[in-house]
């Protein structure tokens, strides 16, 4: 099993969209794939079920989902966490969605104090691997290869857990100022919680629920929601998306060496020659870039509309002009999805 988290503390960068299209996409790939929704907005488990299902799983109270999972880690109950029922997705049978819980946020501060702790200590020393522990045994019973999860748009102790248990995460930006300010302040935050976890994973390994002993691997980041003009960006969003890839390369990037959070340089370097796959390309992408992906307009209204992703949606009785953007989004998603099979390809999980 694969963890890859999707995570911006800035919020507007088209993180649950991505995770679904990425985590559908890949599930049509024939990679068997569980949705997470970390988020207490629970914006993924709406966009996976749509609104009716939505509303029938949440007011029948069901106790499959995230929170309640981790019930017996966070109210010290004498059992262990176990795997719960997941939702399979409908119209992908690979696909498969682990529901958030709007009262998720209740447990960050028994997490937090968890994260304070310098020896081992009761029932809080259970807490920071039990996230990990609940998506091992979900994993374990429906043989799950990879697990996308969808994170809030914070710096809570949750994401923190959920970021430095995962085997890989990428970031969604859009081309604005505050995601250029918002990968400077992660160019400093995420070394910062990799180096408290070198410790804790060691402080916390007779815990019930041990820290897994991996160090989160970047991906890469995700430029998203521009304009075009002519087939290219315009020149204001172009001159900030220049910015925050120049940004990534010269401060997020070197830190993230420091703390041994980059796969090896091949790997980046094999994932940009699957750009060569696309038809065409609104402009060279950067080493680090995944995929610059302009804005879907009326597309995603459709897909949120029926619960499907972008590329799903049929071209019947649109415009040509719609009709080529969606044959180019699912050429995008395809190599996007194609890129992170390469990544994550012979690495330790």
């Amino acid at each position: 099993m694969k963890k890859i988290a999707i995570f911006n503390h800035k919020g507007g960068v088209s993180k649950t969209t991505t995770a679904f299209n990425v985590g559908w996409k890949l599930a049509q790939k024939g990679k068997k794939v569980l949705l997470v929704d970390a988020d207490s907005q629970c914006n993924l488990s709406l966009y996976s079920l749509g609104n009716q299902k939505f509303d029938e799983f949440y007011s029948s109270e069901n106790k499959n989902n995230i929170k309640d999972a981790l019930e017996p880690a966070f109210k010290s109950k004498p059992r262990l966490i176990e795997a719960i029922d997941c939702i399979q997705i409908p119209n992908n049978r690979n696909l498969y969605l682990l529901p958030g819980n709007l009262d998720l946020s209740e447990c960050e501060v028994q997490l937090g104090l968890s994260f304070q702790l310098t020896d081992s200590v009761g029932a809080l020393e259970n807490l920071p691997g039990s996230f990990n522990y609940l998506f091992e045994k979900v994993a374990g019973r429906y043989n799950f290869e990879y697990v996308i999860i969808d994170m809030n748009p914070s710096l809570s102790s949750i994401n923190q857990d959920l970021l430095i248990t995962s085997d890989y995460f990428f970031v969604p930006t859009s081309p604005d100022i505050f995601s250029y300010m918002a990968i400077k302040s992660l160019s400093r935050i995420l070394p910062n919680w990799e180096k408290w976890a070198k410790n804790a994973r060691n402080l916390f390994k007779d815990a019930e629920y041990p820290l897994p002993m991996n160090t989160p691997k970047f991906l890469g980041y995700t430029i998203n929601d521009y304009n075009l003009s002519k087939g290219k960006p315009t020149k204001a969003f172009a001159e900030l998306m220049d910015r925050i890839s120049d940004v990534i390369n010269q401060e997020l990037v070197p830190n993230l060496k420091n703390e041994g959070m980059l796969l090896d340089d091949d790997k980046y370097i094999a994932a940009q020659q699957l750009n060569a796959n696309l038809r065409s390309q609104h402009r060279d992408l950067q080493k680090y870039c995944i995929a610059e992906i302009s804005n879907f307009n009326k597309l995603i209204a459709m897909s949120n509309d029926r619960s499907i992703p972008i590329f799903e949606l049929s071209n019947r009785g649109m415009q040509e002009g719609q009709k080529r953007t969606l044959g180019w989004f699912k050429a995008l998603f395809d190599m996007i999805a194609d890129k992170i099979l390469l990544m994550t390809n012979d690495e330790e999980s």
